[in-house]
């Protein structure tokens, strides 16, 4: 994956330059009460500081017109950037193409958060909004005593503004102000991160005046990729650098008590960094790093196994002191309702450890020069890591410099993190630059793992078959064992072994939905990790944390009981859910799948193989989806193929409909992947599941045949998030599906053929 054919030099100098030219400063505050004119303003030098409160920190009118726009998020996959631009220019009236995102460098942006929660364009996409309108209020301000009238009467076209009546009154954004910065303080609400707001004083245009929010325009960034004619994170390399690897010990815990590197004397360049559990090598060469690793001779400390044997997972989870619980939702008198019950249905559903399984394993590069600290990572979270860099490095946080930089994966708390902080201390110890990359079973075998879990849940119904309470109630590892960022260094590898003090988190989560039981108690409770300190089975953020597998079996649960009273599953969920969104989406996607309206499941069906279809739908921070699956199974070989999926989404205002399309049908993919396939296998002393055949993934001849979106735009409605909420439902409708072909309900992911033949027989 390393194409390391030339250096990049990036500075802030280039990256300014890449956006259409230099930008210097105004040097006085514009308001509405005094606009300085441009050759006032020329005259100053003085940047504003890169603060929230600043405008110049999110917009910049270059020399030559065209805009930057400076993100504090960054797009991991599914073109955000491109949704961002065309917020940035509806708002200032410019042409699409005139604008260019630089997103997560710490050196030109603010910390909002990163790639986060869903959030790039629900929060940091009305950030970026705010800012573009408040940028065009100020130009127009600007304009009016340029030419003399009234602000109200002019109008801005492709980033002219102008009299409506007089087209000889006109001026340019770039001759206003092109080429030097704003400084104008916004109404900062003083948070960072996801919860930072600075809007200034204007007001953003209506959705009636949209006329480029809401169009499909395409990503132009994919064939500079897949041509390697754009540098991923593998790629950098600075002037006398050295590549690193990690050394890992073999049994999860132990730690280095006697390291000989006579073994790797002959090897250029060849260095060993030990530091307490913290073991990694640097050479010249990437491949003379790799002998280095392999060839040091290592006495690991004694460590009892720290693992239960696989197949005792799940009793272990039952069995394991509950370290915290919380009920986050209870209405009625859920235990009154159970004890007067008619007849109660219970049901548990099973879920494993997984892997965020990237593409490649992580790489980072850090320089540390003149007392600056300079970072290239992949990470989701650049102003996170930042923090958790100077701190482990024990400088100023404004020292350091993260760069994100594509890598080869994502979709929350992967291995990034954790090869930025590896690289730095790295870097610190050999006085060099130092290019980190993890091999193939680091990648696998150690990045952060989605918990483990079970889920219990229980319906009272009356003598008539109806629903008098509900209770769901999950028991976990914790989603937040380790934080969801780098941003302290216990939360990173490097941390943990080096030994500083930890600080486990606890979190988990209940279903997200609008059913409105009697009676309703929805809860979970946490467990301690296997193992506290530098474990293969930490446990973190995994795309929509912990989503899929509440919502497996939630959603799974919903199906049982609606077969258990003989009625349609979208019947029957429209008897109870309430919200008329809720509502919407599933009567959107039953019609565009063509439902046919019967209890599951099919009684029509003999012989081996056997189809069916299952529904299962979820909310997610304002976003709404429902999902259809139709499946064959073969009952001959265990092999399910999800052949076609439905998908109705209603995520608020559309801002892109063909890149949402296509976030999409990424989701649907990975949760067909994660439903049929995807188990992280350990035994006692360490995670077995390294690579891709002993950590399977879906490949490209088991995909959907066909995945059918049916998009409700809502322009009324704020945006809310779309990169998580559709794989959320994914595994029940799947499992919904085989139950609804075969009869048999199957409450374990994944469900792999060997599973699905056990069940089935």
């Amino acid at each position: 994956m390393t194409k390391l054919e030339k250096a990049s030099t990036i500075t802030r100098r280039s990256v300014l330059f890449g956006g259409g030219a230099l930008v210097v400063s105004i040097g006085a505050a514009v308001s509405p009460e005094t606009v300085l004119s441009v050759s006032q303003a020329h005259a100053q030098g003085v940047k504003p500081p890169l603060t929230p409160d600043q405008l110049s920190s999110y917009i910049a009118v270059n020399a030559d017109g065209s805009v930057s726009a400076y993100f504090g998020k960054m797009d991991m996959g599914h073109g955000l950037h491109v949704a961002i631009a065309q917020i940035v220019a509806e708002e200032l009236d410019v042409p699409f193409k005139s604008v260019k995102v630089f997103m997560g460098d710490t050196a030109t942006s603010v910390n909002q958060g990163g790639a986060s929660g869903s959030t790039g364009i629900q929060l940091g996409g009305k950030q970026m909004r705010m800012a573009a309108a408040e940028a065009r209020r100020v130009l127009v301000e600007m304009a009016a005593q340029s030419l003399s009238m009234p602000a109200d009467k002019l109008a801005v076209n492709d980033g002219v503004v102008g009299a409506a009546d007089d087209k000889a009154r006109r001026i340019s954004y770039a001759e206003l102000i092109g080429g030097k910065y704003f400084n104008v303080q916004l109404d900062w609400n003083k948070g960072y991160g996801n919860g930072l707001y600075a809007p200034g004083k204007a007001q953003p245009k209506k959705s009636s005046e949209h006329k480029i929010v809401g169009q499909p325009i395409k990503r132009e960034d994919v064939a500079p990729k897949v041509f390697c004619q754009q540098n991923f994170c593998t790629d950098i390399k600075v002037p006398g650098m050295v590549h690193g690897r990690m050394i890992r010990p073999d049994v999860a815990g132990s730690v280095p008590v006697k390291v000989d590197d006579s073994a790797i004397k002959s090897i250029p360049g060849a260095k060993v960094v030990w530091d307490n559990g913290f073991l990694g090598v640097v050479a010249e060469k990437e491949w003379d790093a790799i002998q280095a690793a392999e060839k040091l001779k290592v006495e690991w400390s004694s460590q009892e196994p720290p693992f239960p044997e696989q197949a005792s997972l799940y009793d272990h989870i039952r069995k394991a002191s509950v370290r915290k619980r919380e009920v986050e939702k209870q209405n009625g008198d859920v235990d009154e309702a159970f004890r007067s019950a008619a007849k109660v249905i219970e049901a548990e559903y099973e879920w494993p450890f997984q892997s965020h399984a990237s593409m490649g394993p992580a790489c980072a590069l850090v320089e540390i020069k003149d007392g600056q600290v300079t970072c290239w990572s992949a990470t989701q979270k650049s102003h996170f890591t930042q923090q958790g860099m100077a701190s482990i490095l024990q400088i100023p946080v404004e020292k350091v410099r993260v760069i994100f930089t594509p890598g080869p994966g994502s979709y929350g708390r992967n291995d990034a993190d954790d090869a930025a902080m590896d690289a730095a201390v790295l870097a610190k110890a050999v006085g060099k630059p130092v290019r980190l990359q993890y091999m193939r079973d680091q990648g696998t075998g150690w990045d952060p793992k989605g918990p483990a879990s079970i889920h219990k849940a229980r319906a009272a119904l009356d003598a008539s078959g109806n629903v008098k309470a509900y209770e769901f109630t999950s028991k976990a590892f914790s989603r937040v064992d380790v934080d969801t960022n780098g941003g302290k260094p216990h939360d990173t590898l490097a941390g943990q072994t080096l030994g500083v003090p930890l600080k486990s988190g606890d979190g988990f989560g209940v279903p997200a939905e609008s059913y409105a039981f009697e009676n309703a108690r929805l809860a979970w409770e946490t467990i301690p990790p296997l193992l506290d300190r530098s474990s293969p089975l930490r446990n973190s953020h995994l795309r929509d944390p912990v989503g899929p597998q509440i919502h497996f079996a939630s959603e799974s649960f919903m199906d049982e009981v609606a077969a258990a009273v003989n009625v349609d599953p979208i019947e029957f969920r429209l008897r109870h859910i309430k919200d008329p969104r809720d509502v919407a989406i599933i009567k959107a996607a039953a019609e565009k799948a063509k439902w046919d309206t019967r209890p599951s499941p099919r009684r029509d069906q003999t012989g081996n193989k056997v189809s069916g279809r299952g529904i299962a739908y979820g909310q997610r921070n304002g976003t709404r989806v429902a999902v259809i699956a139709e499946v064959d199974v073969d009952r001959s070989t265990g092999k399910i193929w999800a052949r076609k999926f439905t998908v109705a989404h209603d995520c608020g205002q559309i801002i892109n409909p063909d890149g949402l399309v296509k976030c999409i049908e990424g989701n649907i993919v990975q949760g067909v992947s994660r439903t049929l396939w995807e188990e992280v296998t350990f035994d006692r002393e360490a995670v077995t599941s390294v690579d891709w055949l002993t950590y399977p993934i879906l490949d490209i001849t088991e995909t959907p045949g066909e995945v059918d979106v049916v998009l409700i735009n809502h322009p009324e409605i704020a945006s809310s998030g779309a990169g998580e909420p559709s794989i959320r439902p994914v595994a029940a409708a799947i499992a919904n599906a085989i139950f609804d072909a075969t009869g048999v309900r199957i409450r374990r992911v994944p469900f792999s053929p060997d599973r699905v033949k056990q069940a089935l027989s």
